[in-house]
């Protein structure tokens, strides 16, 4: 069977109308109120949160960010690994592993701490990080906020090759 023999018997009875693109742009509505929804799953309110994001998006620390929405600087870090923002666990990947052995309890705390060798307040950020992830819907309303700022300028730029030097 060809292909003309298969399409013989088609033919067009109704016509398709053209509705445009759908879009759906949330963006005009305010962060704080975009977080609302999740705020239960933040450690802080939607407003504190919605705060530390547009601070830390200016190029602010993480502490910073905090002081800017009046809470401590462990909430605002929270805060923002819920919403999606990574890289902010103070621990290498090794101390990160003995943090995951300490969680699934085939190490003792006291040992761990001492391996990891960081402050109470570093192995206490990290457990939060591994226990917690980022929370789909509130990450998703923070991003816009946090890729609108974009990174810096990169002072080492000029410094660094690229792939298209090497060919």
């Amino acid at each position: 069977m060809t292909l003309s023999e298969i399409a013989a018997g088609v033919e067009v009875t109704a016509e398709q109308r053209d509705r445009g693109v759908a879009t759906v742009d949330d963006t005009e509505t305010e962060l704080a109120d975009r977080l609302a929804e999740y705020a239960d799953d933040l450690p802080c309110t939607a407003d504190d949160a919605a705060t530390v994001v547009e601070t830390y998006a200016d190029g602010a620390s993480v502490g910073v960010a905090g002081s800017a929405a009046g809470v401590a600087p462990m909430t605002a870090a929270k805060a923002l690994h819920r919403l999606g923002v990574q890289g902010l666990s103070p621990l290498s990947p090794r101390q990160r592993e003995i943090v995951r052995d300490w969680l699934a309890a085939d190490l003792p705390r006291s040992e761990a701490l001492a391996l990891c060798g960081e402050s109470e307040a570093e192995f206490a950020l990290a457990a939060y990080v591994e226990t917690h992830d980022p929370v789909p819907g509130a990450a998703e309303a923070a991003e816009r906020a946090l890729a609108d700022a974009g990174p810096g300028e990169d002072p080492l730029d000029d410094a660094m090759s690229s792939v298209d030097e090497l060919l």
